[in-house]
């Protein structure tokens, strides 16, 4: 029997926002249904079927109470395809009868404790619209309302535009012209996970990168969907976050998710050089992200650095004048991040990312280079020519000059993407041993090789406080700020001198020199 499957596209907003886009044109062509929608999570005391992938419910619409049972989707960013199971059932207990056909069933047989209990709560009102679109049959669903759970509630508020019959191509074009007419964000969290995510407090918590879902038979063209799709699902987790509280490590995390995901470009760039699209996208990540990196080296260097400096001379003045200066420039820093984040540029770009992710010329043209690959042997030759780069390019490494340390750095750190990216492919025991060892050889030379770019940040802010004095600071957050104070200046100076004689820079280059050859000597866990 052919699993039924679930098309839908979830994307977010503010309730006011919603009560706006019920007004749209485009959701006038069908009748709208309302209702309110009580809906009830369940699984087992150890979570069995979350740790599956899995979700079960229990939801009374109106007169009916429906049984639903989903799998995950994999990486989901903002397209939901997955598989599901409903039935209507007699009362407000779950038919487990009903799951005989499902994965559910070996779950729950070889559950610790198989009884189910009820974990978490959604209150919705819910308006439905069935509409056309292009070539298209798609029901339009908004919903506002509530997550319930014992560890507090949080509020939801969805647009999902599920396909009922047609191209997921249709379901982005629509999403691209309602999100013209009202901030709507790409969702990442279904009403599920948002629930489990909040019982287990990690809702508004900074979250790292998960390794892709790659089968070991995969395509090569498939395999950057995923990859591709799991960047923009980190991303957005950690924007929610960092939109929330303003957390320094969820905005790290977001530089990490960019350029996780520049890096799957390069790796994948024989899939891309002829997709105009593709080079356009990945420029304008990186133009528009530039005011990361300046909010997130302040925030190294005042929870870091700083700290440190001030420990180690806490009679020295500057120090706190230093602080407030380079405080002030931080809150100016955010306020660009925050002015990227709320704007409609930055919405429609993830939009983009999405549709030409699921449908851009890389997808559809003929003769595409590698697409159809088998994505196993397609990692092998990029992760064969990548080794060899930082290997031929870290070679004495003590001996380069900062420039060309960076440019080992960069190289390593798309290695180490790349070997965390392609990983899933090589299952066996003996390449996941070296996989581990391999990671863990790459780790220790970026740890290196970042402790001595921190160094390099220290002192570029020491430099560009002496711009700021001399009235060439202009252009540079803080610019029209007045220019720093000479005790400033002097401490800017003292913390980069002491964090360079703190760490040795000398003993901390022959440390990475030394890193980098134990990094070629470790066997490869692709061949």
């Amino acid at each position: 029997m052919q699993t039924p499957r679930e098309i839908e596209l979830k994307l977010e907003c503010d309730g006011p926002d919603l009560t706006a886009l019920a007004g749209h044109p485009l959701l006038q062509a069908g009748e709208a249904t309302t209702g309110i929608l009580d809906t009830t999570y369940l699984d087992t005391p150890e979570r069995d079927l979350h740790a599956a992938g899995l979700s079960l419910r229990l939801r009374r619409e109106g007169e009916r109470t429906i049984q639903t049972l989903k799998s995950a989707a994999p990486a989901a960013i903002g397209l939901f395809d997955r598989a599901e199971w409903e039935w209507d059932v007699a009362g407000p207990e779950p038919d487990l009868a009903l799951l005989a056909d499902t994965p559910a069933a070996a779950i729950l047989a070889e559950a610790k404790s198989p009884d189910l209990t009820p974990l978490f709560r959604t209150m919705v009102e819910r308006s439905r619209r069935p509409i056309r679109h292009g070539e298209s049959r798609i029901v339009a669903t908004l919903d506002v309302g509530r997550v319930e759970t014992a560890n507090g509630d949080v509020p939801l508020c969805e647009v999902e535009l599920e396909l009922d019959d047609g191209s997921p191509a249709d379901l982005f074009a629509l999403a691209r012209t309602l999100s013209e007419s009202a901030p709507l964000r790409l969702g990442v969290l279904s009403k599920g996970e948002r629930g489990y995510a909040l019982i287990a407090d990690r809702l508004r918590k900074p979250s790292k990168a998960e390794p892709p879902a790659l089968a070991e038979d995969i395509l090569a063209g498939e395999a950057f969907a995923a990859i591709a799709k799991a960047c923009l699902r980190h991303l957005r987790l950690n924007e929610d976050v960092f939109r929330h509280g303003r957390a320094p490590e969820a905005l790290h995390q977001m530089r990490v998710a960019l350029r996780r995901l520049r890096s799957a470009f390069t790796l994948f760039k024989p899939l891309l050089q002829h997709d105009e699209t593709a080079q356009g996208l990945r420029e304008t990540i990186k133009r528009v992200t530039e005011p990361f990196g300046t909010a997130r080296n302040l925030d190294v260097f005042l929870g870091e650095t700083l700290p440190a400096e001030i420990e180690r001379r806490p009679d020295e003045p500057g120090l706190h004048d230093l602080k407030e200066r380079l405080g002030a420039e931080r809150e100016e820093a955010y306020a660009a991040v925050f002015a990227i984040l709320d704007g409609a540029p930055w919405r429609g770009l993830l939009i983009d990312l999405v549709i030409w992710i699921e449908a851009g010329p890389w997808r559809a043209g003929k003769g595409v280079a590698g697409r159809d690959r088998a994505a196993r042997d397609f990692a092998a030759t990029v992760l064969e020519r990548l080794r060899r780069r930082v290997k031929k390019h870290g070679r004495h490494l003590a001996r380069l000059e900062p420039e060309a340390r960076h440019r080992v750095r960069i190289e390593a750190k798309k290695l180490r993407y790349g070997a965390e990216f392609f990983g899933p492919l090589f299952p066996e025991k003996k390449a996941a041993k070296r996989h581990k060892t391999f990671v863990g050889a790459l780790s220790d030379l970026q740890d290196h090789l970042g402790a001595l770019n921190d160094l390099s940040t220290a002192h570029e802010i020491a430099h560009r406080l002496v711009a700021a004095r001399d009235g060439k600071g202009e252009d540079k957050v803080g610019g029209g700020a007045e220019p720093p104070t000479g005790a400033a200046l002097f401490a800017a100076g003292l913390t980069a001198a002491d964090a360079e004689a703190d760490v040795h820079a000398g003993a901390l280059l022959r440390k990475a020199d030394a890193a980098h050859e134990a990094l070629v000597d470790v066997r490869p866990f692709w061949r």
